[in-house]
């Protein structure tokens, strides 16, 4: 079968995640016979497809194969790295240079000459020839660090992953909503780099926004069809510019730091003549992005607003979750009962020591992800849930402190109950020490109603006629489907002790009473 080059890929529309991973090796092959500019640019295209696509997927779906796949291509990407920057620079060097011909034959008008016969068809000039010699040997010693870098390249793995993850990447459409919040979440990031870029425009501030808009480039291109068509020309233009920026910084470092200037005159119109290219670039990324009317509004309106951004926020924690809890629907259905009795408590006169929103928020993310860690195994799986909830990326419209408080309350679910002076709390703040354990008591007493993972206890109900007034009034809560007599209700008696101790009061679980409906 006929392989298709990328450009061809690209205007054929053949963008799946296996023909990129197949791609690669085919152009590991092509790469270790010629490491010339194309091949070595061919190669990191499709490294870089594989790499962008498995970090958007990665963020939905936490199949660990997606890190090790994009940890692989990210090595062969990198130790490629040098070689392909050396060749970009020998680019600009002979195109900067003719930009110095007019000079240089006023230079050989008046009999100054050069002694070494020039690398590129115009008037030789010192600093330039200096500059490509020294380039043509960091090329073939990069070329070798390129040959053991594919030497220690593991194709059959990769062509293993081409197999499995394919799969795995289709149970999520493109064009997803989830998509568009993934995306929304990129913009939010490169749009806050463009704002440092254009404050302090320093050289480190720019090439970081490049990264930024390439990162949100990436989502648009592999994931949101639509949008790529509609912004794909503009996404490319202003990536190029801040590209062809970051060239030209790393050239003129270069050129200082290799000393290849013979006098003052020489360096003089070299920075002269990079400085204006740079300029024009900077200036043709500030004309689309600067304004109210610049692309990033143009963007940013396509992408998911006000409160559907915490929506989609927690869509994808739940379909994250999904991947790793063997008994999701427990899990949410957990999620529905702790905030019944949340919602009653508040209702009944109880307010938590922060913010009543917030930690509400935190709640519903613990009861979700309380069990994820039993994808490690069942044992101490309270611990692993800590652990892979702190370590999980903070979604847009998800405060980071409401999911860092997430974790701990997962944390106390089971097991030993929470202290002050457990590690794990012991850092934090009175009031937040305290609400964490209180939600920690919620959340123990909405898992132990579903102890049997079976959702018989439908439904809940705060029903204490006192309004809790004094701390010997008892919170009665009624439960739909419980029943004193069923197994379960002795984890209930048990697990509901921690919300008695910080409410200072006695809770009983009781079945919910119907009242007869009176005929007139």
């Amino acid at each position: 079968m006929t392989s298709l080059t990328p450009q061809a890929a690209r205007a054929k529309k053949v963008t799946g995640l296996r023909y990129w991973m197949l791609r690669a090796l085919e152009e590991c092959d092509h790469v270790s016979v010629d490491f010339a500019a194309d091949p070595v640019h061919d190669l990191r295209v499709s490294l870089r497809r594989c790499r962008s696509l498995a970090d958007g997927l990665m963020a939905l779906d936490p199949d660990p194969n997606w890190k090790a796949m994009k940890k692989a291509g990210r090595q062969l990407f990198q130790r490629l790295g040098a070689l392909r920057d050396v060749q970009v620079m020998m680019e600009w060097v002979e195109k900067l240079g003719k930009k110095r011909a007019p000079t240089l034959r006023l230079a050989q008008e008046n009999e100054i000459f050069v002694s070494q016969p020039p690398l590129f068809a115009i008037p030789a000039d010192p600093a330039a020839q200096a500059l490509l010699e020294l380039l043509h040997r960091r090329e073939q010693e990069q070329q070798h660090e390129a040959q053991a870098a594919l030497e220690e390249f593991d194709g059959k793995q990769w062509r293993q992953w081409s197999k499995s993850l394919p799969a795995r990447a289709a149970r999520i459409r493109p064009g997803s909503a989830l998509f568009k919040h993934l995306a929304l979440e990129r913009w939010t990031q490169a749009r806050a780099l463009h704002n440092r870029a254009l404050r302090n425009r320093s050289q480190v501030a720019f090439h970081s926004l490049r990264i930024g808009i390439k990162r949100f480039r990436y989502i648009v291109e592999n994931f949101l069809p639509v949008e790529h068509k509609a912004w794909s020309n503009d996404l490319k233009e202003v990536q190029d510019a801040l590209g062809e920026v970051h060239d030209l910084d790393v050239l003129w470092s270069t050129a200082i730091s290799s000393n290849v200037f013979p006098d003052a005159d020489s360096r003089k119109c070299w920075r002269e003549i990079i400085h204006s290219e740079r300029t024009k670039r900077i200036d043709g990324y500030r004309d689309k992005m600067v304004g109210p009317n610049s692309l990033w509004q143009v963007w940013r309106a396509a992408l998911p607003q006000g409160r559907q951004i915490q929506a989609l926020a927690t869509r994808r924690m739940k379909l994250w979750a999904n991947g790793l809890d063997p008994d999701f629907s427990h899990s949410e259905h957990v999620a529905s009962l702790a905030l019944q009795l949340y919602d009653g408590l508040l209702h009944w006169g109880w307010q938590p020591p922060v913010d009543a929103a917030s930690a509400r928020s935190s709640l519903l993310a613990a009861a979700l992800l309380h069990d994820v860690g039993k994808s490690e195994g069942q044992k101490n799986h309270h611990k692993a849930s800590f652990e892979l909830i702190r370590a999980h990326g903070n979604p847009l419209g998800w405060k980071p402190a409401e999911l860092q408080r997430a974790a701990i309350v997962a944390r106390f679910h089971r097991g030993v109950l929470p202290t002050r002076r457990h590690k794990t709390l012991r850092d934090l703040l009175p009031n937040e020490q305290k609400a964490t354990i209180q939600l920690a008591a919620v959340l123990r007493l909405a898992n132990a109603l579903d102890a049997a993972h079976d959702g018989h206890i439908g439904r809940i109900q705060v029903v204490n006629g006192q309004a809790m007034k004094k701390d010997h009034d008892a919170l009665i809560v009624a439960a739909e489907g419980y029943s004193p007599l069923a197994a379960a209700a002795q984890t209930i008696a048990a697990e509901r002790h921690l919300l008695e101790t910080v409410l200072h009061r006695p809770v009983v679980v009781k079945p919910m009473v119907y009242s007869p409906v009176r005929s007139r």
